[in-house]
Order: C-alpha cells, then sequence, then structure tokens
C-alpha cells in the first residue's frame, strides 16, 4: 500500500505528465456541468420565464409543462448518445487529441447558441442536441486518451481523474445557481452567465491542448514507432533509452503487431465490432461493459442527479434556495468519495470490490426512500406536516447513496472500457459502450419524472432497487479483476467460462511501470 502510494506521488510530481493529464481531463466538464449547473438553471426563475416553464401558465396542462421541461433537460444527453458513436470513426482517423479538440468545439458552439437562443424553445433544442454532440464525444475521446497514456499502476487514478474533474464541476454548478438565485436580478443575463461558465475552462483547455502529444499506442497502431518512443519518454520524464522506457514501449509494440498479425488487413470500425462478437474473449469482454453500463443507468445515478433538487424537497428539505444548497452538498459528497475512490480505493481494494460495495450501499438507499415514500412520508389528507425523524433519515440515504454511486458504477465503466480491450477494437468498443451509456442515460432522464408520478414516487425506488440487486448478483460472477494487469495481458483474464470470472486473477508483472 505504501509503495502504491509513493508510486501516484512520483508520477504526480512530473509536471508535463500532470498538465497533460489536468488538460484532458477537462473534456469532462461539459457533462459534469449539464448535469449540475445547467440541470439546476433550468429552475431559475429567469429561464422559466423566458422559455414558458412557469407553472402558472399550465395549471390546466401539467403533463405539457413537465413533457416541456424534461425535453430541456435531456435533448442534450440525446444527442450526447450520438455523439459517442460519431467519435468511433474519428478517434482513429484524426487520432485521439485532434477529436478531442473537435468535440470541444461543437459544444462550445452549441453551449453558445442554447445561451443566447433567448425564448426560442426550438432553436434551445437544436443547441442542446449539437451540443450534446461535443459532450458525447469527449466522454469517449478524454478517457481513451488518458488510458493510453498511462502505465499499469496508475491507470486508475489517472482516468479517475476525469470524474474528479466532472463532480467538481457538477457540485460548484449548484452554487454557480443558488449565488445566482440570490445575488442577481432574474433577467435573462442571469441564466445566459450561469450557462455560459464552463465556457471558460474549456476554452483555456483547447488553447492548452496544442502544446499536448498524441498518445503513444496511437502512434503505434499507425507506425509511427520513433515518435511514440518520444513521447513514451517525454510523458514518463525519463531517456529514451532508459530500460523502464524501453519495456514499456516493446510490450506495447509487440502488443500491436500480433494483433496486425492475425488481421493483416486495413480494419474498419465495422470489421473492429464484428470481431468483437467472433471472438469469443473479446465477446465477453464487450458484454460485459454492455452490462456495466446498462445496471449504471438503470440503477438510477444519473436520474437522481438530474432531478436532485425536486427529490431533496420530497424527502422533506423546504424552499428552493435550500434544495439548491443541498444539491450542492450532494455534489460535495459525490465529489469527495470519488477522490476517495480515485486516490485510494481503486488501486487498493479493485475495480471489482468497488463496484459491489457501491452496489450495496445503493440499493440500502433505495430500499429505505421507497419505504419513506410510500409508507413513512405524512399524505397530503394527514394532519401532520412532516415526519421528522423519518425525513432526516430519507435525507441521509440520498447522501448515502451519493457514496455509492461515487465510489462504484458513477466511474468504473468509464475505466473498465478502457483498459479491457486492446488497442485495436478499443475505440469501437468503447465508443458503442459508451453511445449505449448516453441512449440509457437519456431514457432515464426522460422517465424519471414520469415514473415518480405514475410509480407514486415509491415505485421508483423499487425499481431502482431491484437493479441494484440484479447488479449485484451479475457483476458479483462476471467481472473480474483488473486492478494492476497490463492492458495487453487482459486476453488471460477473460479465458475459458464467463461464469468463473469472478475468480480469474493475473499477477502483474514484477517491475510493471
Amino acid at each position: 500500500m505504501r509503495r502504491s502510494v509513493l508510486d501516484k506521488l512520483r508520477w504526480s510530481t512530473r509536471p508535463f505528465y500532470a498538465f497533460v493529464v489536468l488538460t484532458i481531463a477537462c473534456g469532462s466538464i461539459p457533462k459534469g456541468y449539464d448535469e449540475g449547473g445547467y440541470s439546476a438553471s433550468v429552475r431559475l426563475d429567469s429561464f422559466k420565464t423566458d422559455f414558458n416553464l412557469l407553472s402558472s401558465n399550465w395549471t390546466q396542462n401539467r403533463t405539457e409543462l413537465a413533457n416541456r421541461t424534461a425535453n430541456i433537460t435531456s435533448f442534450n444527453v440525446l444527442g450526447a448518445a450520438l455523439g459517442a458513436l460519431i467519435s468511433l470513426d474519428l478517434n482513429d482517423r484524426l487520432g485521439r487529441l485532434r477529436s478531442w479538440r473537435l468535440a470541444c468545439v461543437v459544444w462550445a458552439s452549441g453551449t453558445f447558441i442554447q445561451a443566447f437562443s433567448s425564448g426560442i424553445y426550438g432553436l434551445l433544442l437544436f443547441a442542446r442536441i449539437w451540443g450534446g454532440l461535443g459532450a458525447g464525444a469527449l466522454t469517449v475521446v478524454t478517457p481513451l486518451y488518458l488510458s493510453e497514456i498511462a502505465p499499469a499502476r496508475t491507470r486508475g487514478l489517472v482516468v479517475s481523474i476525469y470524474m474528479v474533474v466532472l463532480l467538481a464541476v457538477l457540485a460548484l454548478g449548484f452554487f454557480i445557481n443558488y449565488a445566482a438565485s440570490i445575488h442577481m436580478p432574474p433577467t435573462p443575463t442571469q441564466y445566459r452567465l450561469v450557462q455560459s461558465i464552463p465556457l471558460i475552462p474549456v476554452g483555456a483547455a483547447f488553447i492548452a491542448s496544442f502544446a499536448l502529444p498524441e498518445t503513444p499506442r496511437y502512434l503505434v497502431s499507425q507506425h509511427r514507432d520513433d515518435e511514440g518512443r518520444n513521447v513514451l519518454s517525454r510523458l514518463r520524464g525519463k531517456d529514451i533509452s532508459s530500460p523502464e522506457i524501453e519495456d514499456e514501449f516493446r510490450l506495447m509494440t509487440i502488443q500491436s503487431r500480433l494483433k496486425e498479425a492475425e488481421t493483416p488487413i486495413s480494419t474498419s470500425n465495422w470489421t473492429a465490432f464484428k470481431e468483437t462478437q467472433s471472438n469469443s474473449n473479446y465477446r465477453q469482454r464487450f458484454w460485459l461493459l454492455m452490462a456495466m453500463q446498462t445496471i449504471a443507468q438503470w440503477t438510477g445515478g444519473n436520474g437522481i442527479t438530474y432531478y436532485v433538487s425536486s427529490i431533496f424537497e420530497a424527502a422533506g428539505v423546504t424552499g428552493n434556495a435550500t434544495s439548491l444548497v443541498s444539491s450542492g452538498a450532494y455534489g460535495i459528497v459525490k465529489l469527495v468519495f470519488t477522490m476517495a475512490f480515485t486516490w485510494g480505493l481503486i488501486d487498493y481494494l479493485g475495480r471489482r470490490r468497488c463496484a459491489l460495495l457501491g452496489l450495496s450501499l445503493q440499493l440500502a438507499a433505495h430500499i429505505y426512500l421507497a419505504s419513506y415514500m410510500g409508507v413513512l412520508r405524512p399524505s397530503s389528507s394527514s394532519n401532520e406536516t412532516t415526519n421528522k425523524p423519518a425525513s432526516d433519515a430519507a435525507i441521509a440515504s440520498i447522501f448515502i447513496y451519493a457514496v455509492g454511486w461515487s465510489i462504484g458504477l458513477c466511474t468504473i465503466p468509464y475505466l473498465y472500457g478502457t483498459e479491457i480491450f486492446p488497442t485495436r477494437i478499443r475505440n469501437v468498443s468503447y465508443a458503442v459502450s459508451m453511445s449505449a451509456h448516453w441512449f440509457f442515460q437519456f431514457a432515464v432522464v426522460r422517465v424519471t419524472p414520469n415514473m415518480f408520478v405514475s410509480l407514486h414516487t415509491w415505485g421508483a425506488y423499487l425499481f431502482w432497487a431491484i437493479i441494484c440487486f440484479i447488479g449485484l448478483i451479475v457483476l458479483g460472477v462476471w467481472m473480474p479483476e483488473t486492478k494492476g494487469v497490463a492492458i495487453e495481458q487482459m486476453g488471460e483474464l477473460f479465458e475459458g467460462p464467463w461464469y468463473f470470472r469472478w475468480r480469474a486473477r493475473i499477477q502483474p508483472k514484477e517491475g510493471d511501470s
């Protein structure tokens, strides 16, 4: 454990490497701010007035108001699902770095249009989808880039920084909305400022990206070996002829060349996808990741995040300003425990234990929230206005859920999807999984308000609890531990029947960097 911490500090003290990681990790800002800052800005009076979302204007048609609000909230997610698929081709054609820059430009242009759509509902929906294309592409290329520059021992740390930045921005977004609600008049300038703020850090990262290199694994896959070796040396802060660089580069090159020998013809994305289904080893990896993405989204994770202010109010928090502060606290809890996950748990407990522990906490939280909403919460006809002990426990359960989500399936699918595939099929496999992630997230965000109505609130939590229970069984049996295993060794973990995967082990090579 002590050596692991020292290794992390050693890698993080290399200024150029740290600069590369932090710059690319800013690709998580669009997704994080949409879940925090933008989703909260929809509740500002200035936004409601401009886009006709005031409840007083829809007294005869509450369903239409709910649909209008859900469309505005969720259409960015729909665009992101398409963006993840589009990035599939761009990542191999343009490279990881150029794809990252292009995605930033698309997202920024969409964000600018949505901030100044001035009450035009159709233009806003277009801008949400267009900006979502860039945000979705960034969720593919950012973790992919980070995984391809990281050494095996600290790959979990490096890729998880993506989520640390995302959640820091998510929490900040709620507090920005709170500050705007109490310090600014409810004019269009209020929500425009709130929604435009993420353009500043992403713009700075975009400019800084012109000082960054392409990933060494991508360069090797394109037969640019000399460039790949030089980049690897620069990232590791070691001489190009050092034994450590030689060993890591040799393993990287051998894996790439072996896969080319198996498929000598230039591999298209469709050919690569067919290979993921025809090769039993690859097929197990692909469908495990798809199952992980499905379970992650349908446990309610992003549905709760997008509507957390309303969820706190249902649990007993009163007042819009108070619910925004509570939502910010929710974001901080997610950030703190994601940092704990990133800096210790992911490479100490491992991916598998974290996923199962997280699902267990989510399950417990959902069970109590279902009980509270169905039985313990005072009804509208009751003389009792609140059941404070039960309400406090419900609020605590929301935070317990945040802990479970943060140390488990909030981050692990991003990391798992970038590390379990060889270079040639990594892009197509991860892009398809992220597209599924976004389509499922769109569905969850879109239907969550309707689930609360049609399932009487408690039924939604019961549904999510059942998914958590199923996830514990499926991932408990099917998910192997990948901690410390080099990307080039992952195939050994997936040999044999899938139902023995839980006990698969690979000893990291001595001296593996």
